[in-house]
C-alpha cells in the first residue's frame, strides 16, 4: 500500500482507478484497509477542491414534488394558499422560516437545501 495525499486531478484519477480495483475487498484485509484509506483521501481532496454550491430551494421542492408525485395543491399545507404556492414556485415570493420548517417536517427536505438562498 502506497499512501500519499492526493494533490492533483491526475492523482485523483489514479486514486479512483485503484479504488475500482479494490472495490469489494473484505474489511480487515490489507486490500480492505487500503480501500478505506483511499476513500478517505479521495473524500478529503473532493472536500477541498470540488466545492458544490448549495442547492436551490425551489429546485429542491420541485425535485421532492417529482419524487413523490405531488401537485401544487399538495404543497398548500406547507406553504399556504394556492396563490402563495404559485408565487413561491415562480420565485415571486421567498420562503418564510415557517414555510421552511413545515416543508422540512412534512416533506423531509433538508434545511440546508431550503435555506440556501437566505443571506
Amino acid at each position: 500500500m502506497n499512501i500519499k495525499l492526493i494533490r492533483t486531478k491526475e492523482e485523483l484519477a489514479a486514486a479512483f482507478a485503484r479504488l475500482d480495483q479494490l472495490w469489494g475487498a473484505a474489511s480487515g484485509t490489507p486490500e480492505g484497509d487500503e480501500l478505506e484509506v483511499l476513500a478517505l483521501l479521495i473524500e478529503k481532496y473532493e472536500d477541498e477542491h470540488c466545492l458544490m454550491p448549495p442547492s436551490d430551494p425551489i429546485e429542491a421542492i420541485k425535485f421532492r414534488m417529482e419524487q413523490q408525485g405531488l401537485t401544487q395543491k399538495d404543497l398548500e399545507p406547507f406553504i399556504g394558499s394556492s396563490g402563495r404556492v404559485s408565487e413561491v414556485l415562480n420565485r415571486k415570493r421567498k420562503l418564510s422560516l415557517a414555510m421552511i420548517k413545515r416543508l422540512h417536517d412534512g416533506l423531509h427536505i433538508s434545511y440546508e437545501s431550503l435555506l440556501a438562498d437566505v443571506a
